[in-house]
């Protein structure tokens, strides 16, 4: 019965740590969606501000030019999303091939033999906690000064 409920146990903690993963992942996505929307809109914003007439040019079109500037760049916005997601799908595919792994689990474990470790820092033998930037930055240097000296 003891085993019954660890196993029970088990399985609602790996649920919940699913779940919590996956509202981190919503969360983060969210704040950074809103954040690139605000800025792109702000952006926007100060520049009809500061020249509305070209912006508006730039939007209605002109004549004697065959596109607007606003198509213009969504068309160029287009494209390199499309050369961008090609280049990187096929540089992707093509180190998996390399490898000759057939699935996620042996291309973890060949590309972990291949790659350098990264050594275990427990416990950190520096500073890890700052009260602010100027204490970070005083303790880079020092740091940066001491290591040249010796």
């Amino acid at each position: 019965m003891a085993e019954l409920n660890d196993t029970v146990q088990t399985s609602v903690t790996k649920s919940a740590k699913q779940k919590e993963k996956i509202y981190a992942a919503v969360f983060l996505s969210a704040v950074g969606s809103i954040s690139a929307l605000t800025g792109f809109a702000r952006a926007l914003a100060a520049t009809r501000k500061q020249d509305p007439k070209h912006f508006g040019d730039g939007v209605s079109g002109v004549k004697g030019i065959p596109e607007t500037g606003a198509s213009l760049a969504l068309r160029a916005l287009g494209w390199g999303t499309f050369y961008a997601v090609t280049g990187c799908s096929l540089l992707f595919y093509a180190i998996w091939k390399i490898s000759g792994a057939t699935n996620s689990e042996e291309f973890r474990l060949k590309m972990g033999s291949l790659l350098p470790k990264i050594p275990k820092n427990d416990p950190p033998q520096s500073r890890t906690e700052f009260k602010g930037l100027t204490d970070l930055l005083t303790y880079i240097s020092e740091d940066w000064n001491q290591n040249k000296e010796e």
